[in-house]
């Protein structure tokens, strides 16, 4: 137990005692136990049974009005890919709290259900366009868009372009990683080239997400660029991994395809 703040250590911590602990009156105890149950991957019924009456509680709310356990509770979801949890997930999608929409978008990607597509394409008609680059969107369109791409939902490509020029990047960029994933392949690559552009924006933030963009379509014409990035090699290796992942399938074994030994040296180079 940490007694500074009453909460186990990770390594104390056993997987019935986070059950216990998630239906706990300390409101404390139970948004880690919901963090916990996802960081070790714990795919047990009850647990997931556990997270998913997590989505609605009313009981853990900042005076903010967010809602701390609803957030943990919808992440680790989405980390246990039981497709049990979709329906709570798409009705999270109509929560309040910014961060548990985002939670639930990503989670609904990771589980790759596409039931939740028309809800979240719903939820991306008529944006407001009218902010500052540097404001914070009103709903995790980033998210959103992605959740779109992943799942495939080639009848929100009109709704999704309008997004390539929103005001905020890591939306525009959401829109492009989107567009690359659905459009056909002659024309998928100009949504990969407007994210090779974005990786030298002054801003190292955005130059992050951009590289986590380019990780998760694999666009291997970025992969030169994606070396030369002012960024973490850390964060350039997870990139190039993607990259690499997406050309494994293309190679005949016991050989490797052109791409992945570029790729593979590149990553041998920031090692």
């Amino acid at each position: 137990m940490n007694e500074e703040s009453g909460i186990p250590d990770d390594n104390q911590l056993t997987i019935e005692q986070a059950l216990i602990n998630l239906q706990s009156e300390d409101l404390g105890l139970r948004v880690y136990a919901a963090w916990w149950l996802g960081r070790f991957r714990v795919n047990l019924p009850e647990a997931i049974d556990l997270l998913i009456l997590a989505l609605a509680d009313e009981a853990d709310r900042t005076e903010a009005g967010g809602y701390p356990l609803r957030r943990n509770a919808a992440r680790a979801l989405g980390k246990l890919g039981d497709r049990r949890a979709v329906p709570a997930l798409i009705k999270s999608l109509e929560c309040n709290d910014f961060y548990v929409r985002e939670a639930a978008a990503q989670s609904l990607e990771m589980l790759g259900d596409d039931s939740c597509v028309p809800y979240i394409s719903e939820l991306i008609k008529n944006p407001n366009f009218k902010v500052s680059a540097d404001a914070e969107p009103e709903h995790p369109y980033d998210a959103f868009l992605e959740a779109l791409g992943t799942l495939r939902a080639v009848g929100a490509i009109p709704d999704i372009l309008p997004f390539l020029e929103h005001p905020i990047p890591k939306v525009q960029y959401a829109a492009a990683r989107a567009m690359y994933q659905l459009s056909e392949p002659e024309v998928a690559n100009q949504y990969g080239d407007r994210l090779i552009v974005a990786l030298s924006n002054d801003d190292l933030q955005l130059r992050r997400t951009v590289l986590s963009d380019l990780g998760a379509i694999g666009y291997l014409v970025a992969a030169e660029a994606i070396g030369d990035t002012l960024a973490e090699n850390s964060l350039k290796l997870i990139c190039l991994k993607g990259l690499l992942e997406k050309q494994v399938p293309l190679a005949i074994p016991p050989e490797l395809t052109e791409g992945a030994v570029r790729v593979m040296a590149l990553m041998d180079d920031l090692l």
